[in-house]
């Protein structure tokens, strides 16, 4: 069954045209990932399937779970059950770690959150992601080395339980270590009624996956689809047969 369903998108960063009639369709249960050379339209595509509204769809739908979302604004489209985990994640003085997934969780559900069942789940949660459970009393990734904010936004995902989740070159500038870590991350949400669509310019945070489908995303459009074969392809050649 489809979760997300995108047709013929052409969409604009100001009054340029980056996204060029995109085609992207994710079943449920499926991981699939973006590859592309810089100024492709990678960040663009999620930015505008989350709605940011510093970009503006010109033509075509954006279609989550049978509905179509083009006309929803951003936090509207997260308590439908998208969530994008950033390449570079703020920080947040003032709001601790807990207090703002509580928050998160309240906005997203509309119900009160269990606090002692949700404190023992995002305990077990930090201690497979490998997060000191002190971090959970810090301010928002104030202070946070790059691999326990993007832990952290590993954390939010799990904890909020999206049906889809796009994560932007999460594995940008993370060791070995890390890396796996949020390939951990990724497998402990997954299941066959989500979705997880990955951007990315390296293979390293696909070693420890099943993923589905690899497309290649070139001036705007999607120019080829593959299996999990091509993303090492890719990571071999470059992307100077697409340029062409």
């Amino acid at each position: 069954m489809e979760l997300l369903n995108i047709k013929d998108l052409h969409a604009n960063a100001g009054e340029k045209e980056i996204l060029k009639g995109l085609n992207l369709t994710i079943n449920k249960g499926e991981v699939h990932v973006i590859m592309g050379p810089n100024g492709a339209g990678k960040s663009t595509m999620a930015n505008i399937i989350l709605g940011n509204p510093e970009y503006q769809i010109k033509s075509g739908e954006i279609e989550f779970d049978g509905e179509v979302i083009n006309d929803l604004k951003t936090d509207e489209r997260a308590r439908k059950g998208i969530f994008m985990s950033f390449q570079t994640p703020e920080e947040v003085p003032g709001i601790s770690v807990t207090n703002f997934l509580k928050t998160a969780k309240n906005a997203i559900t509309g119900e009160p959150v269990k606090i002692f069942a949700f404190k023992k789940e995002l305990e077990a949660n930090m201690e497979k992601l490998n997060m000191n459970p002190l971090y959970s009393t810090r301010d928002l990734n104030v202070g946070f080395s790059g691999g326990e904010k993007k832990k952290n936004e590993i954390l939010q995902m799990l904890t909020l339980n999206p049906k889809l989740v796009i994560l932007d070159e999460t594995d940008s500038g993370l060791d070995v270590d890390a890396v796996r870590t949020v390939s951990k991350g990724i497998n402990m949400y997954k299941n066959e009624n989500n979705g997880v669509l990955i951007i990315t310019h390296s293979t390293k945070i696909l070693k420890d996956l099943h993923i589905d489908k690899v497309h290649v995303l070139v001036n705007g459009k999607i120019v080829r689809t593959g299996e999990g074969y091509l993303a090492e392809q890719i990571e071999e050649e470059g992307y100077a047969q697409y340029l062409q």
